[in-house]
């Protein structure tokens, strides 16, 4: 028997194949919700969603675009506020 807070659907369930050609049952944790934009709340895209433990060994070229406002507004918003800013000077 599996033990109790596996039987949630708190920890997603995934095959993986053994070296000895056996599939087991792995509970992992879930990934964590995707980022939005900090003005409009849209998706934002190329920023890496996973766990704390695998953020922390991946390079940082992977985790966030590498543009102004990078991982907080999105293209769009990030476009509208460099005009805003370009008007202001």
């Amino acid at each position: 028997m599996v033990r109790g807070r596996y039987k949630s659907r708190t920890f997603r369930r995934v095959y993986k194949k053994l070296p000895g050609g056996k599939t087991k049952l792995f509970h992992l944790k879930r990934k964590p919700s995707k980022h939005q934009c900090g003005n409009c709340g849209a998706v934002l895209k190329g920023v890496l969603r996973e766990r704390p433990y695998i953020m922390r060994n991946t390079a940082k070229t992977r985790k966030v675009p590498s543009r102004a406002f990078a991982g907080n507004l999105c293209s769009n918003c990030m476009r509208q506020t460099l005009k805003q800013r370009a008007r202001l000077m």
